[in-house]
This record gives C-alpha cells, sequence and structure tokens, in this order.
C-alpha cells in the first residue's frame, strides 16, 4: 500500500464555478483519488474554497452582505455542489480558516528570518470616494496605446498591452466609476523570488512525468525577459489574514493582509490541520517529511492558469523556509475547456455553472463527458451535439445497453440468479486474456494520470464485452445448446460486476447501481486477476435488473439547452 496525498487548485468564492473550472482541476482529482482507494492505497483528498482578495470584497458588497457571512454561505453552496457531482474530498475547507492565519503568519515570520521578504516603498492608487487602494485590475481608464476605453490597470484587453494605471488616460474606480483618484505612497512586503530561481530551475529540472505545459509555463516565467521577479506578498484591504510575523505584530505593516495568492496555497496544507482536528487524526503524517511524509506521493492538479504559483511562488515559500515540508511529486495541468465557440465566462454568464447541470443531468454523465474529452493536451471544446452523441453512444449505446440486455435475457430464459450449467470454452477464454492485457493498459494509465487515455481504454473495455456478446450470441445458442447460453449468460453477468469496479473512478453513481444490481455488498475488490474476477458471482447468485443506467439525450433536449445556455446565466 502506498499513500497519495492529492490536491485541487481551490476554486474562488465569488460565485458558483462552470463546467470548465470543474474539469481544469477538482474533477480529474477526483478521478484520481478514487482509483488509487479503489487499488487499496491510502489517499488524502484535499481542496477548499479560496476567501481572500478584492474580488471577494466586491462579491460581498453586491450581495449587500458582510464579506465574512458572504464567504461561508459560498463556501456552503459549492460545497453542497461538489457533493452532487460525487467529489470525494477527505475535507473541503477554507482559506479563511484559523489553521490557515496561524500557517501564513508562520511561513513570513519564517522567510523573514530567511532574508527572503523585504520592504518595498510603491505607489499606488487610492480612490477617495471608495476609501481604499485600488488593484491594478480595478482601476479603468482609456488605452493609450489603441484608445479603448475600458482597459483595465494592469491590461489592455482590446490590444493586449500591459499597462501601469498611470499610464491610463481619464482613470476611474472599477468599483464605483469615481475619477476622484490619487497616488499615495505606501509599503509592502515582497518575496524575493528572484534569489531562489536557480533552487527552483533545479528542482522543477528533477522532475519527471510532468505535462510539457507545466514545465514550460514555468521555464518560462524563470528565465524570460529579466528572469523570475520578486512579488508583493501583502494588501491594504481589509479582508484577508492580518500580516504577522510569526505570532508577531509586524511593524509598520499594521491594518496590512497577506496577498491572497501567497496565502491561498498554503491552505493545502493548512487544510490537512482542518481534516485532522475535525477527525481528531494527525496531519503532519503527510505534510512534514520529518513526520512521516517522506513516502508520500504528492499530485497536485490545476488549470494552465494557475502554473506559475504552483510551480515557482508556492515552491519559493516552501523551498525558502528551509523547512521539511512535504513537496509536490507530480503536477498535473490542464488547458482551457471552451464553450460552443467561445469561452466560458463568469463575468457573462455564458456557458453552463455546476449547479445548472446537474438541474439537468445526474452527474455522471457530466463526469464521462469531461474525463473523457478533458483538455490535456490543448484547449478542447464543448458542444451540445458532441455531448449527445458522447453521452449516447458510450453510456446508453455500450455500457447501459449491455447491463440490461444481459440481465433481461437472464431473467427471461433463467432467472434471477446465476445460472449454473455450461463451462467456459476458446470464446471465453480469448475475452479473459483480452480484458488482462486491457486492464494492465488502464492501470498504467490511471497511474500515469492520462485521463483521456484511460477513459478510452476503460470504453474499450466495456465494448469488448459487447463484442463478445454479439460474437457468441446466447439469445440465439439458447435454441440450440441452453448449458451453453448459459455459460455465456453467467460471465456476462460477471462482466457486470467487473465493469463497476473499474468504472467506479469515472462514474460512481451508475457503477453503485450495477453493484446493487448484482446484489453485492461491502467494498469492490480491484480485479487485478480477470479470471478470478469474472468468476465472482458465483452459480445461484441473485441479481436483479436494474433500471434504465442512462436515459438517451433527444435531440429536442439538446435543442432546449442549445438555446437556454447560449447567453446569460438563468435565474
Amino acid at each position: 500500500m502506498t499513500r497519495h496525498l492529492i490536491t485541487s487548485a481551490l476554486p474562488y468564492i465569488n460565485g458558483i464555478k462552470h463546467l470548465g473550472n470543474l474539469i481544469g482541476s477538482q474533477l480529474p482529482a477526483d478521478l484520481f483519488a478514487r482509483y488509487q482507494r479503489e487499488r487499496g492505497h491510502e489517499v488524502l483528498f484535499l481542496c477548499a474554497t479560496d476567501e481572500h482578495g478584492t474580488p471577494a470584497e466586491l462579491a460581498a458588497a453586491k450581495a449587500g452582505k458582510p464579506v465574512d457571512e458572504y464567504c461561508a454561505e459560498l463556501h456552503e453552496v459549492q460545497a453542497r455542489i461538489a457533493e452532487g457531482f460525487r467529489l470525494s474530498f477527505d475535507h473541503f475547507g477554507r482559506s479563511s480558516s484559523p489553521q490557515n492565519h496561524k500557517l501564513t503568519q508562520h511561513f513570513a515570520g519564517r522567510l523573514f528570518d530567511m532574508g527572503l521578504i523585504e520592504e518595498v516603498a510603491e505607489k499606488q492608487v487610492y480612490s477617495n470616494a471608495d476609501k481604499r487602494y485600488l488593484p491594478d485590475r480595478y482601476i479603468e481608464g482609456t488605452c493609450p496605446n489603441c484608445g479603448y476605453d475600458k482597459a483595465r490597470g494592469d491590461q489592455c484587453e482590446n490590444c493586449t498591452k500591459q499597462l501601469d494605471p498611470t499610464d491610463l488616460i481619464d482613470p476611474r474606480s472599477a468599483i464605483s466609476g469615481s475619477t476622484d483618484l490619487e497616488v499615495r505612497e505606501t509599503k509592502h512586503l515582497y518575496l524575493r523570488q528572484s534569489k531562489l530561481r536557480d533552487t527552483l530551475d533545479q528542482w522543477i529540472d528533477s522532475k519527471t512525468g510532468w505535462p510539457v505545459l507545466t514545465t514550460s509555463i514555468a521555464k518560462k516565467w524563470l528565465h524570460d525577459g529579466n528572469g523570475l521577479q520578486d512579488r508583493g506578498i501583502t494588501r491594504d484591504l481589509d479582508w484577508g489574514i492580518p500580516v504577522k510575523r510569526g505570532e508577531a505584530d509586524w511593524p509598520g505593516m499594521e491594518g496590512k493582509v497577506f496577498y491572497v495568492w501567497f496565502d491561498a496555497p498554503i491552505e493545502y496544507i493548512a487544510c490537512a490541520g482542518e481534516w485532522a482536528e475535525a477527525q481528531g487524526t494527525d496531519w503532519e503524517r503527510w505534510w512534514r517529511t520529518d513526520k512521516g511524509a517522506d513516502d508520500v506521493t504528492y499530485t497536485q492538479f490545476m488549470g494552465k492558469d494557475n502554473v506559475p504559483f504552483h510551480t515557482l511562488s508556492f515552491p519559493a515559500t516552501i523551498l525558502g523556509s528551509e523547512e521539511p515540508w512535504k513537496m509536490v511529486d507530480h503536477l498535473k495541468s490542464f488547458n482551457y475547456l471552451n464553450y460552443d465557440g467561445g469561452q466560458f465566462s463568469t463575468s457573462q454568464g455564458r456557458g453552463i455553472f455546476m449547479d445548472q447541470a446537474l438541474e439537468i443531468l445526474p452527474a455522471d454523465y457530466w463526469r464521462w463527458w469531461l474525463l473523457a474529452n478533458c483538455p490535456e493536451t490543448s484547449d478542447s471544446e464543448f458542444t451540445w451535439e458532441q455531448f449527445q452523441q458522447g453521452v449516447n453512444k458510450d453510456l446508453a449505446d455500450v455500457l447501459g445497453n449491455f447491463v440490461s440486455r444481459v440481465t433481461k435475457f437472464c431473467r427471461s430464459k433463467f432467472s434471477e440468479e446465476v445460472p449454473a450449467a455450461g463451462s467456459y470454452g476458446p470464446a471465453e477464454e480469448a475475452l479473459i486474456a483480452d480484458l488482462q492485457a486491457r486492464l494492465k493498459r488502464y492501470e498504467d494509465l490511471m497511474d500515469a494520470r492520462e485521463v483521456r487515455k484511460s477513459a478510452a481504454e476503460l470504453r474499450a473495455i466495456w465494448v469488448a464485452g459487447n463484442e463478445y456478446l454479439q460474437s457468441v450470441a446466447p439469445w440465439t445458442t439458447f435454441k440450440t445448446d441452453p448449458d451453453a447460453a448459459a455459460a455465456q449468460i453467467r460471465l456476462a453477468l460477471n462482466l457486470i460486476n467487473f465493469y463497476a469496479t473499474l468504472s467506479a473512478p469515472f462514474i460512481p453513481d451508475a457503477a453503485a447501481s450495477m453493484r446493487a444490481a448484482m446484489h453485492m455488498t461491502g467494498d469492490a475488490v480491484w480485479p487485478s486477476d480477470v479470471q478470478k474476477a469474472l468468476s465472482e458471482l458465483e452459480p445461484g447468485h441473485v441479481f436483479s435488473v436494474p433500471e434504465v443506467l442512462f436515459a438517451k439525450i433527444t435531440d429536442e433536449d439538446r435543442e432546449g439547452w442549445e438555446t437556454r445556455f447560449a447567453g446569460g446565466r438563468a435565474a
């Protein structure tokens, strides 16, 4: 048995996430966690809501609620939706937790002691109307390069030119629209990442099996232009983790909080502390190499926009502390899932959001299609037509139809018990040998975190059973040799149980229904020996004919959803 620490990028608190967010981190992380548990390994799967920063404050203000109350409510909403998608977190925490406050302040103090934090005086825009400093992205104005009148203080979306707020013509607050702005001098803390560039470079080079997407982004940030830059870790905000040097106050930093990018990744560790406190167990054996974590395999899952923080900034925090923290072993990053010819957009309400998806179809439909089409090597696209085809062909026609045909035929010709007559012959032996080879490929792909290829191999395993059934045709065999048909159906019933176990990481609800129909109780045992697995349901074992596993998506359904989700988010 091995030990697997698995974390998914933290979803931001300001609202419900869309399907692109789901497939970019949480869902593939859940797939890997469920698979490792089924293989009998010890797993700690952690995630949390990312709750600090200006967007949280603005979202709370828009909702007319105190920010702490807003975050608490949205955490519960996101937790319920995650449960609806069967995301099997061992703990779904909060970056605003006391554990993260304490640990973030600890790291800041430690990094200061190591000479890796410095105080920097800088100029920042202050809005008198809003009575607050404005982050660059919350300042709007006219781009001096192209004349676009909604350019942000960090970049013009129209011409993509990098900007400073002072470059803008007629700048205004994106919060209130006020032009009553002034530039004030303020002091902030910077993490001296540049001092760790060589250390980070060597650490990344030591990793094997990382996606090219991950390493290419990391290397670009390390070496392009002037190389890795020092980065501010504090902000003039009310909501966040107060700046402290460990447990001590930080002179000159009164009223400031740590920048969200600094505290959010630390929540991975703090989340384990939250879990341990709730469970009455120990968390350091997962995170401290001096407390037993040296035998842990740590995998992170995230979208490509989060790669710089997880390959450079968070590792800089960990390595810079020179404390025995567990470092990530595998960093699995994903490209973007686009929506029907454009992009998913939270701000414009374009696309399908996680709560809406669960309103119209069960979780397994979404889990299967998203994982089978996830954007591993390039951006991929969701269209309703492709979704309909994938669900109908893979889930309804291949898997669902197999289960229905086998159980109904057995009930009509024998009984709702596994038939005893007959014995396996060359066709059955060939199928078992083929499935043994396919199972090994499936395991290798899952171990390698190759999501799309794993889905394709699983589907091929389902197809093999269908092809066997078509080849031996028990409904025809029964007319001349009922005993041979009994053996064929006995194998096919065992295939249903075999499929349930292999499919559970992808489609857990359907897998549970298949096992329940086969009257299997207790935890599933991974079927490493296919021949043994296909004898698990012995003659006389009782089963039930299940309800339809997967209903087909009709053209009418598809057309209605295309219209509903074309523009704005439905109320």
